[in-house]
């Protein structure tokens, strides 16, 4: 729509005018269940808001954001005006205001069926309604008007009409009135796309948190949980608030700030877009993370891990919130941090910064290598930039490097820095340097070198070392070479490593400032050469570590006997760098796998490992070895299957993987025997979840046809159910079937956010490049209208998810360069999700090259 598309500039002129008192919002949502009144268009909602702001210029214009079907009243300072003349279907302009403005907007708002706004799901199961809403970065605008920046905090006011027999949810404590309108205290201030609404059926389970404050008051904070009623027998909602009250330890332990919200509710909700989001008093994640069947420690660890990082939020984020989304890694980059910072810490799960360095950096170093890789802070020139700046840098590589500022300026300078920023912006919003000068005052460092260094410039750096050997065997010298477009400080650790007793273990470690191009170690001279240099040991900074060739000799015939979880997983990270560099042959990582995966202890890393190996199989390893690669990745899979102990884990992790992976005759036949009981591996239990990850390959290889489908969904007829089924329908390999499937998508949006998603999984299958072939061109005709036509988040799983990647040449990346040629004016977000994705095929088919050699 015209001026949906809200601008840096536009939101600073505006910041400059205005200040916003206060909000009170009324939505009335009786009409999410039942017929709506008009089924040829979308089902709405009323939205009634009064905002109470402050002009700076009277007489001055400016403009409130609503994104609705129709506007039905608009007055200001007790003024009608003309909604047909003042809503252009995003945007309200308010002419001639006053100092002190009174401004009502009547309006008719749709409910989302994109996860976008406040978003309507009914559940297959029962036929209940569930609401809930979901705004970052802006999406506040579809339920209510509103100013929708940042900086531009005020207080709210909620109350919701809603259905007999619902409850009702929001930031703030509230209840339901005798005139049936649920009602909620006043937030403190704060910004538009942090508010919340969570409203339907929901089973709702209640637990208290206490903590004596050093003042010698108690803090006491109602803890609630809620999901769907038809996911209430799995609701695990014990372990839920164990974490949740041993992240509240934490964070009360060392940022010196009680938890400013009052309540603190968490709300697993059904076709949710991202993980989470940090609604302060209201936090909403996936409901996926409410497990239907047996899943491995590796899924608990990621869900406790989200938890705290949205805790995390109430402070970096919610309380001092960034100015404009260029600083979107003052609250992303630090709850990511934090996030496994308080894991390991305050949970049982000790052994989280493994899977950081591992699974999360993984996707920072992806990220960082793209066409489209920015600063940590970013240029963000509008919402459509923002919205894919939520991004493995602002994220992943931030919480890197800001372990590796902890490890720069010391634990403790760092955390006091934090309690001097919240105590100094509480409530306001800020920038880099509100950061660094606090990180100045705690730790007497040069705060603005390091972030010219890690925060204002992209790029990831690789770190070599270089060993010379004496005569007698020792270390004559030993150096770290740097390389990157930006040589930056790095403060490591450097561990040597040797095998004894069979195990490869460290023997001498120094800590070094890295910095230039090359650096030397002296602290390591003269001792035993090793076996294995490690550059990075313990992950203390964020770069590609590379081997010497002594090293990566030692790793090929031991790589599973380092005893140290977090330098196996380190050293993975790497081999896997290097095979996605095309400096080490695909095959030979998959081998890698094959020899040593077996042995893996920590289950997040065997279940990246699996991921890798996939990755390589599609795309990585040569096409002439592609189906050689997959036979022996099924044998090596199922081998470590039937060699997993019973009920364990690993037998879980590696069942999962045989099934991706499997494509022989025998391989879906043991499936099919899985499916049906005439076939038996010893401990495994073959529970919901499972069947459908067994069907879905022998869907996509045309052993299971509608009807075993169809009978599966009877077996499981939920929500969870419908979308596994929508994903093996659209898997089968039949011209029809993927016709029918690209139109439901990208000729239609009668689907939800879930569904094309599901979609979209099945469509793409590795076995079936030459079935979507054809797609190729029609991608390429489509993507402009789809971007144009859909919301934002369908838009980008559309572009994104359809790319034709499987067709892996040079005339795929011609088609590419084309497209981009003859679109220079297309959206610059449209352009950049097309750009990453040739991206990727250049260096798919720059590792099959040297995969083939």
């Amino acid at each position: 729509m015209p001026g949906e598309n809200l601008s840096r500039d536009e939101a600073r002129s505006r910041a400059g005018l205005l200040s916003v008192d206060g909000y009170e919002v009324a939505l009335d949502v009786r009409s999410a269940v039942g017929e709506p009144e008009n089924s040829a268009g979308p089902r709405t909602y009323r939205s009634v808001t009064t905002i109470r702001f402050r002009a700076g210029e009277p007489g001055a214009s400016t403009f409130v954001d609503l994104v609705a079907p129709a506007v039905t009243a608009v007055t200001l300072n007790g003024e009608d005006l003309d909604p047909a003349a003042v809503f252009d279907g995003s945007r309200i302009t308010l002419d001639g205001l006053a100092a002190e403005n009174v401004l009502v907007v009547d309006a008719q708002c749709a409910y989302s069926r994109t996860g976008e706004g406040l978003h309507r799901f009914v559940d297959p199961e029962d036929g209940e309604v569930y609401l809930y809403t979901q705004y970052e970065p802006a999406d506040a605008r579809r339920v209510f008007a509103n100013f929708e920046q940042p900086d531009l905090k005020a207080p709210f006011r909620f109350e919701v009409t809603a259905p007999e027999g619902w409850t009702v949810w929001s930031n703030r404590e509230g209840a339901r009135a005798e005139d049936g309108t649920w009602r909620f205290a006043e937030t403190a201030p704060i910004s538009t796309y942090i508010t919340a609404i969570v409203a339907g059926p929901y089973h709702y389970e209640t637990d208290v948190y206490e903590r004596e404050l050093p003042d010698g008051t108690v803090l006491r904070i109602p803890l609630g949980a809620m999901c769907r009623k038809g996911l209430a027998r799995h609701f695990d909602a014990d372990d839920i608030f164990l974490v949740t009250k041993q992240g509240l330890d934490f964070f009360h332990e060392h940022f010196d700030y009680p938890y400013p919200f009052g309540k603190y509710d968490q709300a697993f909700v059904p076709e949710y877009n991202i993980g989470a989001m940090e609604n302060p008093g209201c936090v909403t994640f996936r409901e996926e993370f409410v497990f239907r069947g047996k899943v491995t420690q590796a899924s608990y660890e990621r869900r406790a891990n989200v938890i705290l990082h949205e805790m995390a939020h109430m402070w970096f984020g919610d309380l001092v919130t960034m100015q404009w989304w260029d600083d979107l890694w003052l609250k992303e980059s630090f709850a990511d941090f934090m996030g496994s910072f308080s894991m390991v810490e305050a949970t049982r799960f000790t052994n989280g910064w493994v899977t950081f360095a591992n699974n999360r950096k993984a996707w920072a170093y992806r990220a960082d290598q793209l066409p489209s890789t920015h600063p940590i802070t970013a240029d963000i020139r509008d919402l459509e930039d923002a919205k894919l700046n939520f991004d493995g840098i602002t994220y992943a590589k931030g919480a890197s490097v800001l372990k590796q500022l902890v490890a720069y300026v010391g634990r403790d300078a760092f955390l006091e820095g934090a309690r001097r920023y919240f105590k100094r912006h509480a409530y306001g919003n800020t920038r880099l340097g509100d950061l660094l000068s606090v990180l100045e005052e705690t730790s007497g460092r040069d705060m603005k070198t390091w972030s010219r260094s890690w925060l204002e410039t992209s790029g990831v750096n690789s770190l070599t070392p270089e060993l010379v050997r004496g005569e007698d065997g020792r270390i004559t010298e030993l150096a770290i070479a740097q390389d990157g477009e930006t040589l930056r400080p790095h403060r490591v650790a450097v561990g040597l490593y040797r095998v004894e007793g069979g195990e490869l273990v460290r023997y001498a470690q120094a800590g070094v400032d890295v910095a230039g191009a090359r650096t030397l170690v002296p602290e390591l001279a003269g001792q035993e050469a090793p076996g294995l240099v490690l550059v990075n040991d313990e992950d203390l900074t964020y770069c590609k570590v590379r081997f010497d060739e002594g090293s990566l000799e030692t790793l090929r015939a031991s790589l599973g006997d380092i005893t140290d979880p977090l330098a196996r997983a380190l050293c993975w990270s790497a081999l896997w760098n290097l095979t996605r560099d095309a400096l080490m042959p695909a095959r030979d990582f998959v081998g890698l796998v094959l020899r040593f995966a077996g042995r893996e202890t920590d289950i997040g890393v065997l279940q990246m490992l699996h991921a890798w190996t996939r990755s390589a199989l599609v795309h990585y390893v040569a096409p002439g070895w592609r189906e050689e690669g997959g036979r022996l990745t099924a044998e090596g899979a199922l081998r470590e299957l039937r060699a997993a102990e019973p009920g364990s884990q690993h037998q879980l992790t590696w069942a999962r993987f045989f099934a991706s992976v499997a494509a022989s005759d025998e391989d879906l036949q043991l499936l099919g025997g899985l499916l049906d009981g005439t076939a038996k591996i010893d401990g495994l239990d073959v529970d919901q979840e499972l069947r459908w990850s067994f069907l879905e390959p022998l869907a996509a290889h045309g052993a299971a046809d509608e009807s075993a489908i169809a009978a599966e969904l009877a077996r499981d007829d939920t929500a969870s159910g419908k979308r596994h089924e929508v994903r093996c329908l659209a898997s089968r390999p039949s011209a029809a079937v993927k016709d029918q499937a690209w139109a439901a998508v990208v000729e239609s949006d009668t689907l939800s956010n879930a569904l094309v998603e599901a979609t979209i999984s099945g469509f793409v299958q590795p076995s079936q490049r030459a079935l979507v072939a054809p797609y190729a061109s029609k991608y390429f005709e489509a993507i402009e209208r789809v971007w144009a036509e859909r919301s934002i988040q369908i838009g980008m799983d559309v572009v994104r998810g359809l790319y034709p990647a499987l067709q892996d040449s040079p005339a795929t990346l011609a088609a590419t360069d084309e497209w981009l040629a003859a679109h220079t004016a297309a959206a610059p977000a449209l352009r950049r999700l097309v750009s990453e994705a040739r991206d990727d095929l250049a260096r798919a088919l720059k590792v099959q090259e040297r995969d083939a050699s």
